[in-house]
């Protein structure tokens, strides 16, 4: 299982030797602290509903519709908070006022009324929104206007308890040169309803780890920064058909030495964010294709990357529940062996 020179020399023993290897201005930089520190969302430990509504359909890619038993089960496992990606483009008119359809809008309310009453947080999520990365600020008011139903249909829902997170993945043409104006109106929408709830904003290329660098955000202290690791990309996702014409060819293991020196240096960057910034961001999305990757090497992935992270403090949230990295099997109605362990929590009874 993974790199048999790292398994020989013990992950945490490079992790530390590859931290130690940094020049020291870089960790007395990532040591630095920040007394205006805005308290971090409580994220905690939390699973993606993956594959359920952010298809063309519910459920198109492979997943099973959602039921209320599964955020009951969800929450029987430890998960603290369950994030939501959505598709709303394609159930909205792009012409104003971009009315959403309203039979998807009850079943996305259901949702996330389950696992509201299973005591889960839930991050709701814009998803798969394909027009704003190609043009978007010739979107952005669209956008803003399916964010101006979803504000008014979750007014008075509890603040500590529902967050929003305006659009997932930036890429192509929607960077940081033109995030914060593409947002702009789906932001107003949200404050002009729901003046201090929890907003999430991830940067370019994807959320990537490096896009906190220079990730922009609105002036406001309920806005929370977020990231997505899903690295080293070769191996997570290797024999990815999704990712043509550049599929990660098969057979990639990890960690390698190389492995654990970008760990560290990721798991600083982190700290340094949060030193350079006062904000703590979390990561809303991190997984191993099962695919091409045995289940014990998914597991100890994410053993990996979680207690790699811990320290930083930061919540973050697995993909996915029951569809393409999967925790849950739906047909053996179990959690995949050690993949609950692996992350801290306990399989129930």
């Amino acid at each position: 299982m993974g790199d048999k020179r790292m398994q020989s020399f013990g992950f945490a023993t490079a992790l530390a030797v590859s931290i130690a290897a940094l020049p020291a201005p870089v960790l007395a930089q990532q040591a630095s602290t920040n007394a205006g520190t805005v308290a971090p969302l409580p994220v905690g430990t939390c699973i993606n509903l993956g594959n359920t509504l952010e298809p063309e359909t519910e459920g198109a890619w492979g997943g099973a519709p959602a039921r209320k038993a599964d955020f009951e089960r969800i929450a029987a496992a430890g998960f603290e908070t369950v994030r939501i990606p959505v598709r709303w483009h394609n159930k909205a008119s792009s012409e104003a006022p971009y009315t959403i359809d309203n039979a998807w809008m009850d079943r996305v309310q259901q949702i996330v009324d389950w696992a509201l009453a299973s005591d889960l947080n839930v991050i709701l999520n814009s998803h798969h929104f394909d027009p704003i990365h190609e043009t978007p600020l010739a979107v952005a008011d669209w956008h803003g206007g399916v964010w101006r139903q979803i504000a008014e249909r979750f007014a008075g829902y509890p603040e500590d308890t529902l967050w929003f997170e305006l659009e997932n993945e930036p890429h192509k043409n929607f960077d940081h040169s033109n995030l914060l104006e593409t947002l702009a109106p789906s932001f107003e929408a949200v404050r002009a309803l729901h003046p201090t709830r929890a907003v999430i904003i991830g940067g370019e290329n994807w959320s990537g780890i490096d896009s906190l660098a220079t990730l922009p955000l609105f002036d406001d202290p309920n806005v929370h920064p977020t990231f997505h690791y899903y690295d080293p990309f070769p191996y997570t996702h290797q024999g990815a058909s999704w990712t043509a014409p550049d599929i990660p060819p098969v057979g990639r293991t990890f960690p390698t030495h190389e492995d654990a020196a970008q760990l560290a240096k990721d798991v600083l960057a982190v700290e340094a964010y949060k030193a350079r910034t006062g904000k703590v961001p979390f990561m809303g999305e991190v997984g191993a294709y099962d695919a091409h990757i045995s289940l014990d090497d998914r597991v100890a992935y994410h053993r990996t990357i979680t207690e790699a992270f811990a320290p930083t403090g930061i919540g973050m949230c697995v993909w996915a529940y029951a569809n393409t990295f999967p925790f849950y099997d739906l047909e053996e109605e179990r959690w995949q062996p050690g993949l609950l362990d692996a992350l801290g929590l306990s399989e129930p009874e």
